[in-house]
């Protein structure tokens, strides 16, 4: 008796078709998340949770977006191209930095440097103070100061920065400005967070000084966090043919409609005047490789900006930005 060999059968390969039609749902998902987002840069919104956390990283969704569209060549589905197409065009258009460049041409009156900084809780005290006297700017805007770091600032800073305009609290809502000029203090913008203010005599000229520092776009407080944005875009209103400096942890970035509300207000990106409109500020964990820039100074048309720069800070999540600025005459 001869005994046959037993040939096993191959095993079952996907079929091209099957392969296809993932292919084809795997590019439909991404292009359709990515679409949301996009629609309501378009739109000019901000949409509602997850939109405005999503637009805040608006420059990645170029990844999924690239990632559908080759799903979509492997497929062959050449409408799904065209979607993809679409979408990396409007992405590329978006990411182009928005508001105005043009700097003033009028005589300079003076000349002074500003940083902000949010020292998260403040833990990123003490670094923040070796930067102050490393870099010796002459106003300082900070966030998240709470009661011991507004003790340690006026200890360590008080006799090169006597003036100062302060909310004390606990954790995450204290903020402090602290000069070398002399300050008047003012009303400020009301928020969850302190947003200190006040008027600058910046060497015998009126300045204008807000601390921004807004709730975060938190699922479930979207609503707050427009509204406080929407007073900052008032406090800039209110203020137009007066030299101003806005500046702090605005919790948003230029994709976001409530910002670019503050700058169709009369106001300019300092960071955007000096070519870093794209540096990311936040989270520290990741930047400069992955992040978002939501720590701006913000200036009235009075100003120039010759440089920006975002500076590392030991123990908070958030890079400090130091700017240059010439105050010019108007007209």
């Amino acid at each position: 008796m001869t005994l046959q060999p037993v040939v096993e059968a191959p095993a079952a390969r996907p079929r091209p078709r099957a392969r296809a039609g993932f292919g084809v749902w795997a590019a439909a998902l991404l292009f359709a998340g990515v679409s949301v987002v996009v629609g309501c840069r378009l739109a000019d919104t901000d949409g509602i949770t997850p939109v405005p956390q999503f637009l805040a990283f608006l420059p990645w969704l170029l990844v999924p977006t690239g990632l559908g569209l080759l799903c979509t060549l492997l497929a062959r589905w050449w409408v799904g191209a065209v979607w993809g197409v679409v979408l990396l065009g409007l992405l590329a258009w978006f990411i182009e930095p928005y508001g105005k460049s043009a700097q003033p041409t009028g005589p300079a009156l003076a000349s002074f440097r500003v940083l902000t900084s949010n020292v998260e809780f403040g833990q990123a005290t003490d670094a923040l103070i070796e930067a102050v006297r490393r870099e010796k700017p002459d106003i300082v805007f900070v966030a998240e100061c709470e009661f011991t770091c507004d003790a340690t600032l006026k200890r360590e800073l008080g006799s090169d920065y006597p003036h100062r305009e302060a909310v004390v609290a606990g954790g995450s809502e204290g903020s402090v400005i602290v000069s070398r000029f002399p300050l008047k203090g003012t009303d400020g913008v009301l928020g969850t967070l302190a947003m200190p203010g006040a008027v600058a005599d910046v060497r015998g000229h009126s300045v204008r000084l807000q601390l921004a520092h807004p709730m975060p776009p938190l699922p479930g407080q979207t609503d707050v966090w427009r509204r406080e944005l929407g007073a900052l875009r008032d406090y800039a209103s209110a203020g137009k043919g007066t030299p101003t400096v806005l500046a702090g942890d605005f919790n948003a970035s230029q994709d976001h409609a409530a910002f670019r509300r503050i700058l169709d207000a009369g106001l300019r990106d300092a960071a955007r005047l000096t070519g870093e409109d794209r540096t990311p500020s936040w989270p520290t964990r990741t930047t400069p490789t992955f992040g978002t820039q939501i720590d701006h100074v913000l200036l009235s048309p009075d100003f120039s900006a010759r440089t920006a720069r975002f500076l590392d800070l030991a123990d908070t999540d958030h890079r400090s930005l130091l700017v240059d600025l010439t105050l010019h005459q108007r007209g």
